[in-house]
């Protein structure tokens, strides 16, 4: 199954069982935020498409974006446990071991930044996931830690899926507009 397939279902499935929505969602930020499934989970652009359903397939907001904050706080969270427990060694476990210039980038991120990189990193993708792992390995506090998780997911959940109410919002009026 290729990811327009994949994305088509999952929204489909989404638009047809509501009530399950917050939960579908909590279960795609866990998958965009922890570290290594993360590079399997296509989870920003299904988050999009389910954002897009707010406006267009009346789905509750804020119960969505608790969903979203859910997953991206435990994912995260996840990540930097296994840092925290396993430090060094975490770094040659696969897939890891066979991106070591991603592990770089996240370790460069996160001892420049500290608790502001976890925040930051949030937004950006290749080392969204890495970063809370590699906070972990290098101790990062536990409360420096949360306090960035929890803050950037509150943050990167609105905006992605506000920014996918938008963006249907503003297909909903155009195609109104042209009839359809």
């Amino acid at each position: 199954m290729d990811i327009e397939a994949l994305k088509t279902a999952v929204i489909e499935f989404v638009r047809a069982h509501q009530a399950w929505a917050p939960f579908i969602v909590a279960g795609l930020a866990f998958g965009e935020s922890i570290a290594v499934i993360s590079l399997l989970v296509p989870a920003t652009v299904l988050l999009f498409g389910i954002g897009a359903l707010i406006e267009t397939g009346n789905l509750a907001f804020w119960p969505v974006w608790t969903g979203a904050v859910a997953g991206a706080v435990l994912g995260d969270w996840l990540s930097y446990e296994f840092g925290r427990h396993f430090q060094g060694s975490a770094k040659s476990v696969w897939p890891l071991n066979r991106q070591p210039h991603i592990v770089a980038r996240g370790e460069a991120f996160t001892q420049r930044y500290g608790g502001g990189g976890v925040f930051i990193g949030r937004f950006f993708g290749p080392i969204r996931a890495i970063v809370p792992l590699v906070a972990g390995i290098f101790l990062m506090p536990r409360s420096v830690f949360l306090t960035a998780n929890i803050t950037s997911a509150l943050v990167w959940a609105y905006l992605l899926l506000k920014a996918g109410d938008v963006a249907g919002n503003a297909a909903g009026h155009l195609m109104g507009r042209l009839g359809m």
